[in-house]
């Protein structure tokens, strides 16, 4: 059995996920491989390239209609989970936690800001 978590940047999805980098991105724990490297689009670059023009131009027309990030970021709760820094406070537990670095949550931001 492998399991691949993807969403180990956000601290992952699997119990027994640990955060490894490209150099040594495979371990075995309880019988199980594991791969949980953040950023996994990067080992196919131009693909993901294509993939991420295609989410950011919705992305770009909607701000354009709410004429800032700030009131996008309001209304889409999908795009708030992917914003790690907002006005310049860093929003990622996981990524805090790890860099020794307070973090905020991002709901109780967008409440002030």
């Amino acid at each position: 059995m492998v399991v691949i978590d993807i969403s180990i940047d956000r601290g992952g999805c699997i119990e027994t996920s640990e955060l490894r980098t490209q150099v040594d991105p495979v371990f075995v724990k309880h019988g199980i491989i594991h791969y949980c490297v953040p950023n996994i689009p990067s080992r196919v670059a131009r693909t993901s390239s294509i993939a991420i023009s295609n989410v950011f131009a919705p992305l770009m027309v909607g701000m354009g209609e709410l004429e800032s990030m700030g009131k996008h970021l309001k209304k889409n709760v999908g795009l708030r989970h992917g914003v790690y820094i907002y006005n310049g406070i860093l929003t990622n537990q996981i990524i805090g936690q790890r860099l020794g670095i307070p973090s905020k949550d991002i709901d109780l931001l967008m409440a002030v800001f």
